[in-house]
């Protein structure tokens, strides 16, 4: 299994990110029926089978002085939360919107973006019929948009309802979603979440990779009426939204992320490592770098020794704040790499087109890689604050 293929299609998100942030149309497609999520093949991920999100998740911890070792990973046996996690456009197949048949796109992103959240909770990942990366090329060349967004949508919100109905027995959950799911699972929280019971389910809301516009000054309001931005770990029932650039590399003016048209309205920049409590990140990057959208890894470390693990930790090397630029709010990623340093400073995750880099689209490749282990230890975190508070529930 290869984390390359997913990365390699996020480019294509990233080239048209109103797909990411647009809200979905609120009528169901009028002639495709939504898929029978009672089936177990609808489900790229979920307990009870052998599936992407099972893949192995462990990681080859470099320090600055080229010293390694090997963190193993192991999901838990005894899950107290449900993570539903709604993956990004990755879809190879050749019409405007996808089939219901996992390929290997689908599996990678899943292994690369859902995987380690099994540390802590049970995984379910709905199969849906999303926007291909063959709409979005297109798009892009000027051909009329064939693809159905609110069948997209329809199926998320689906599946969503057949977890309720069937899986979620009262337990806290979060959502989590990156880029063209991420876009999902806004629009699912203010069109078939809020001021429903399933509110009270909600632990938080991850959504990296898309734009969730709050009035300027306050942190509900906006794209979302009553989920506020997150404060703190403790923080319930709330909402992560960043979109990554460069500090050395802030968004340009004509940047496709972290900007909002509409009047007093301004993107959500809500960093992870500071709600956990890290001077710097815990990040999780892919041993082969970024993907073919991206320039290739070199060697991680002086010695050119390779790595054998899927995955890479640099502790020290990364940190993160919300910073803006003009109109634009994002989150600005420093490397902290010195001169003596055996190990690389050099982290790859710009989108690069024709040699050129692509200042406009950040650092999507790698929203969530550079956070990932924050991203996962705050799931942990809010859930037990989200159980504290309901003590009631089947797994208080």
């Amino acid at each position: 299994m290869t984390m390359r293929v997913y990365l390699a299609a996020a480019m294509a998100l990233a080239a048209v990110p109103a797909f990411a942030s647009a809200q979905t149309a609120d009528t169901p497609p009028a002639a495709a029926a939504a898929p029978d999520y009672g089936k177990p093949e609808s489900w790229l991920c979920r307990p009870g089978k052998v599936d992407p999100c099972d893949a192995n998740q462990d990681a080859t911890i470099i320090k600055a002085d080229g010293s390694r070792s090997t963190e193993k990973f192991s999901a838990t046996t005894d899950p107290k939360f449900d993570c539903f996690y709604v993956y990004p456009t990755v879809s190879n197949d050749p019409t405007p919107n996808s089939d219901m048949v996992a390929g290997p796109e689908e599996d990678s992103v899943a292994a690369f973006q859902a995987g380690r959240f099994a540390k802590y909770c049970r995984v379910f990942a709905p199969l849906y019929r999303q926007v291909t990366i063959a709409a979005l090329r297109a798009k892009l060349i000027g051909k009329p948009d064939t693809s159905d967004r609110a069948m997209a949508y329809h199926d998320v919100k689906a599946a969503w309802e057949e977890y309720l109905a069937y899986d979620n027995h009262g337990r806290g959950v979060v959502l989590i979603g990156h880029s063209q799911g991420a876009g999902i699972l806004k629009s699912l929280v203010a069109k078939a979440i809020e001021g429903t019971p399933a509110q009270q389910q909600i632990i938080s809301v991850l959504i990296p990779g898309t734009t969730v516009a709050v009035p300027e000054g306050k942190d509900v309001g906006g794209d979302l009426q009553s989920t506020p931005l997150c404060h703190t770990a403790k923080d319930v029932g709330c909402v992560v939204s960043y979109v990554t650039f460069r500090a050395d590399a802030p968004p340009p003016a004509n940047s496709h992320f972290g900007l909002v048209s509409e009047p007093g309205m301004v993107a959500a920049c809500v960093d992870p490592a500071a709600l956990t409590g890290g001077a710097t990140t815990d990040a999780y990057l892919g041993a082969k770098g970024a993907g073919m959208s991206s320039l290739p890894m070199g060697p991680w470390t002086t010695d050119g020794a390779p790595v054998t693990t899927p995955f890479v930790k640099v502790p020290g090397l990364l940190s993160t704040a919300c910073a803006s630029t003009g109109k634009v709010h994002y989150l600005a990623l420093t490397i902290h790499a010195q001169p003596t340093d055996k190990r690389t400073g050099t982290i790859v995750g710009d989108i690069v087109y024709g040699g050129m880099t692509l200042r406009d689209w950040g650092l999507h490749l790698i929203d969530m890689p550079v956070v990932m282990g924050n991203l996962v230890e705050l799931s942990n975190l809010q859930a037990k604050a989200w159980l504290a508070k309901h003590p009631a529930s089947p797994a208080g």
